[in-house]
């Protein structure tokens, strides 16, 4: 029985001298070292039989069993003379004693462990999968990551092919798509380094015959092994004879392809090619490489998810955000927004260019505090609300306190912020006349604005600081400047001065320093796209974590034969010579075409005004991208806009200025009130520009 059990086990067992010499050897040992009979290896030892598998080891473990008499174990791996493939093996070495108990040789006794190796080394690379895998939310360096842990340890060639629609952030079809659909090469490495079995090189655009491997895997949605022959290669020339070519060259003899499957939709394929390492893939190798693309195809479906999302945010801002700016003449003006990069790339800041009338022109700049939706949502309230109050031309003390008392509505009208922050909102906002080169401000906590004046040095504007907006109960004050034509002021938000590594004097002092040295280069006065561009470079070299906002302004005048006024007395009779004086300046003007409606619209306002109105009058023209006129009174009455019946002897007056102008309306000044309209210039006619 002992003899039987020695001979028939299944585990390789062998019995060895002092020399390390094989004594017996069983019936499994006898056929994995390729031998034909058990004496034909006795009194050998296993280097001899075997000089390239380096058994060395082996007997230098066995040695130090029969010194020390304590057993040990030894692990190898190797393909022996009579194997097809490579096997792990662990032994266990026992010193064997006399009956005097010393040592006279060793026993050891060889368990295949080649399914446990493999399944250890398969563990590791799915631990290694999992923790390099989804690093970013980036679909291209996902697709990189993939290819670079199953290269080599799972396969020689690895390549990854997407469809546009998940580059592009949209939601991919349902299920297996099109074996022959295009896709779009994002990644590939290889053990040949730089991969000349490759055919598309990264962007461009990939599709594949339909009885290939990676063609079956996207129309049936399941992996695929092939074990392509000679055969087969030729038939994929007949579709793709350069790919063909390639397979046939570098001797591809296994493709496994592997769906990217997430959430029931392909995203793409993974192919896998031996073609270096002899073994072909098994059904093993398909079950690894599934686990670890489907993580990788969660990952990618996560980044076309954020893309999506991230897509979604920036139309949402760029939507809310001023997209071109009104036609008027009293600036030029030029604005950047600068998103910030700390995982949220929308926020509240925003900057606006407001056409008002008289040839006046608002200019605001505002940061809701904060990141996210939310705070891009505020923000285009707050800015519609700005532009509302705008339209009723108050002082922009006045059009403070008014976007106050708004905030604060919206505060209790809201939900509270997660976190519990309470709405800050800080704004500036200046009225420029081109026609006085006045210009107004008034800030509620918001940083200076600059303003640089020709042949003078920037300087940071002294504006009373003000509350942010949403305290409430605080009034606004302003500040009056007058500006050289062709003065520069900058507005901006807190981001672009401010960040971790920089306090705002720093940012101050840097802006001072661009500024001046940007308008000392020779060639005159620098673009205003230059302004922006180098205050951006320098101020923000690099990713933000806050958003910023910019608005550079060029002030313009106009020329005093744009601008004409003159007094009227409150008498009816003065009507007509209101009307004359239109037309001749009309004709002046160029603007013949116009005559007819400036008749009627100055003949109404002013008729308006002696009846409805107090003295002293006044009647004013001004030509600039529109023609505008205009009546100022001393009355703080406004008309209104009404539908006369049919016996009615008034009520039509401003029913016919509103068709006849493009834009009519009433502003307040210290004095009193002035109601203006504006007609558009016909086309080919004298265009006045800044």
């Amino acid at each position: 029985m002992v003899d039987y059990a020695f001979a028939r086990s299944p585990l390789n067992i062998g019995l060895y001298d002092t020399q390390v010499r094989l004594l017996r050897i069983n019936e499994t040992m006898r056929q994995s070292i390729g031998l034909e009979k058990e004496a034909d290896g006795l009194g050998l030892r296993l280097t001899e039989l075997m000089p390239e598998l380096g058994f060395e080891t082996f007997e230098a473990t066995a040695r130090q069993v029969m010194e020390t008499g304590k057993p040990a174990e030894w692990e190898g791996f190797g393909k022996g003379p009579a194997e097809t493939t490579k096997r792990a093996w662990r032994v266990t070495l026992s010193p064997v004693r006399d009956a005097d108990d010393h040592v006279c040789g060793a026993l050891s006794v060889g368990l295949d462990v080649t399914g446990h190796r493999l399944a250890r080394k398969r563990l590791a690379l799915v631990n290694d999968a999992s923790t390099r895998i989804g690093s970013t939310l980036d679909v291209t360096r996902t697709a990189e990551e993939l290819v670079q842990v199953t290269v080599p340890q799972l396969a020689d060639l690895a390549i990854i092919d997407i469809q546009d629609s998940v580059l592009r952030g949209d939601e991919p079809p349902s299920g297996p798509v099109p074996g022959t659909a295009p896709l779009r090469r994002m990644a590939y490495a290889s053990v040949l380094g730089d991969a000349p079995e490759v055919v598309v090189q990264p962007g461009q655009v990939a599709s594949y015959p339909a009885r290939s491997p990676a063609g079956e895997a996207l129309s049936s949605g399941r992996p695929v092994i092939l074990n392509p022959s000679e055969r087969d290669i030729a038939g994929w020339a007949a579709q793709d004879a350069v790919r063909a070519e390639t397979a046939s060259r570098h001797g591809f003899h296994s493709v496994m392809a592997v769906p990217l499957r997430a959430r029931g939709a392909t995203l793409g394929v993974a192919i896998f090619v031996r073609h270096q390492r002899q073994e072909p893939f098994e059904a093993d190798d398909q079950s690894l490489a599934e686990e670890i693309v489907a993580r990788a195809a969660v990952c990618m479906d996560n980044a076309r998810r954020y893309t999506r999302e991230h897509a979604t945010a920036l139309a949402l801002q760029h939507s809310l955000l001023q997209r071109r700016q009104p036609a008027q003449a009293a600036v030029q003006a030029a604005t950047r927004y600068l998103p910030g990069q700390s995982g949220v790339t929308v926020g509240g800041d925003w900057s606006d260019v407001i056409a008002l009338s008289g040839s006046r022109v608002g200019l605001v700049v505002g940061d809701v505090a904060g990141h996210g939706i939310r705070a891009a949502a505020t923000m285009g309230r707050l800015r519609t609300a700005v532009r509302t109050v705008a339209d009723i031309d108050p002082e922009p003390g006045e059009l403070l306190t008014r976007l106050d008392d708004v905030i604060a509505r919206l505060a209790d009208e809201d939900e509270p912020a997660p976190g519990g922050g309470e709405l800050s909102v800080t704004c500036v906002y200046a009225v420029y006349d081109p026609v006085s080169r006045c210009c107004t401000l008034a800030r509620a906590g918001h940083p200076v604005p600059a303003v640089l004046v020709p042949g003078g040095t920037p300087e940071f504007l002294d504006l009373p600081a003000g509350p942010p907006l949403g305290v409430g109960g605080v009034p606004f004050e302003e500040t009056e400047i007058e500006l050289p034509e062709g003065s520069l002021l900058v507005f901006y938000t807190d981001g672009l001065v401010e960040s971790r590594e920089r306090d705002i004097d720093t940012g101050l002092d840097a802006m001072r320093k661009v500024l001046s040295e940007v308008h000392s280069r020779p060639g005159g006065p620098p673009s205003l796209e230059t302004v922006c561009d180098s205050l951006v470079g320098e101020l923000v070299p690099g990713p933000a974590a806050d958003d910023a906002a910019l608005l550079v302004a060029r002030t313009c005048a106009l020329a005093p034969d744009q601008v004409v006024s003159w007094d009227l007395p409150a008498d009816p009779a003065v009507v007509a010579r209101a009307r004359a004086l239109a037309a001749r300046q009309v004709a002046a003007w160029g603007l013949e075409d116009l005559a007819f409606a400036t008749e009627l619209l100055v003949s109404e306002l002013v008729t308006n005004a002696i009846r409805h109105a107090e003295p002293p009058l006044e009647l004013r023209m001004i030509l600039d991208s529109a023609l505008s006129c205009e009546v100022s009174d001393a009355s703080v009455t406004a008309p209104h806009h009404r539908r006369a019946g049919r016996y009615d002897e008034g009520g039509r007056g401003l029913m016919l200025v509103a068709r006849l102008a493009s834009r009519w309306g009433t502003r307040y000044t210290r004095t009193g009130k002035t109601i203006w309209a504006q007609q558009p210039l016909p086309r080919g006619g004298p265009r006045p520009r800044c």
